[in-house]
């Protein structure tokens, strides 16, 4: 699903809200999970999941390529990991 057609649905399913509101209220949470990550904070959506903030260290990496050594520098990555309730959804269980 794309964020326009999370839209899309979302809008259909409230038609007492204009589709610029729900368009503005999908930013927002999308721009507070972006921000409270770059502070380095967690967030976590009960049964949905949690997204986080891995950091990886600097270390020697290979250029596939070539096969030439390089210097990889230390960096931030994003983290997902499935709440109890994602999880079971997708196995069939609940």
């Amino acid at each position: 699903m794309t964020r326009s057609e999370l839209i899309e649905l979302l809008a259909d399913e409230n038609p007492h809200l204009f589709r610029r509101d729900v368009e503005r209220i999908v930013d927002t949470v999308f721009d507070e999970i972006i921000e409270a990550m770059a502070r380095g904070n967690r967030v976590e959506l009960r049964g949905f999941g949690t997204f986080s903030v891995k950091k990886r260290d600097a270390r020697n990496g290979r250029n596939p390529r070539t096969g030439e050594a390089v210097d990889v520098d230390q960096k931030h990555v994003p983290f997902f990991k499935t709440g109890k309730l994602l999880r079971d959804r997708l196995n069939g269980r609940a």
